[in-house]
């Protein structure tokens, strides 16, 4: 979950002064208490557009490698990895607040063995996804949000899914055209409060992962 607004969109350090908030929300019939801060996007509250991604969309139960794109102070990483005991979840930002954030919260949950919150060029180039989920920033332009989901979506395993959370009016239903004209397949799961909640797969015209090019 990369911000919206000022320095902390595709900021490694942001400038803004932290000031702690807590964050509650309700997932799974679990009860969830994070701490955000200024600087990372939606300090004040859960954004409307996670929470409807991680009441909609199917959340994990089993083993496997998650991807938690864009996390923000990491309610969606925490949340898988809570509701999956025996997944690792990567979870990147650019920003270093966030980062930061991210660890903290998923070790007062316990989960912080599981949590390996990153910049995106500290992840390992060999390793593939069995799950990504992400609220991308679609505010940030279709040239820097096709390029992220370019370098991102290659590395699913070849029978992963991405799960995506997108606001109708921003262009929800415009970029499942486009993914689809990208050689993925593109179900729309949900439509909730404004926002479609996208399940995304690797087809046979999609492009390859690094791994599958080595």
């Amino acid at each position: 979950m990369y911000g919206v607004e000022s320095d902390h969109y595709f900021t490694a350090n942001p400038q803004a002064p932290a000031r702690p908030t807590t964050v509650a929300f309700t997932v799974g019939g679990r009860e969830y208490e994070l701490t955000a801060a200024g600087g990372v996007f939606s300090a004040g509250r859960l954004d409307p557009g996670t929470s409807v991604l991680l009441r909609k969309a199917e959340l994990p139960a089993g083993a496997g490698t998650l991807l938690d794109l864009g996390c923000g102070y990491g309610p969606i990483a925490c949340v898988l990895a809570t509701q999956a005991p025996r997944a690792s979840v990567y979870a990147v930002d650019v920003n270093e607040r966030a980062l930061e954030l991210t660890r903290a919260n998923a070790a007062a949950l316990g989960v912080g063995d599981r949590v390996r919150a990153a910049k995106p060029d500290d992840v390992p180039a060999d390793v593939v996804f069995d799950e990504i989920w992400s609220n991308p920033p679609i505010r940030v332009g279709k040239e820097e949000l096709h390029g992220l989901l370019l370098r991102w979506l290659p590395r699913l395993a070849p029978d992963g899914r991405a799960w995506l959370v997108v606001a109708r009016h921003l262009g929800a239903d415009s970029l499942a055209t486009w993914l689809v004209g990208q050689g993925y397949d593109v179900h729309r799961h949900a439509s909730q409060q404004g926002f479609r909640v996208l399940v995304v797969r690797k087809s046979g015209d999609a492009p390859p992962s690094e791994t599958e090019n080595l």
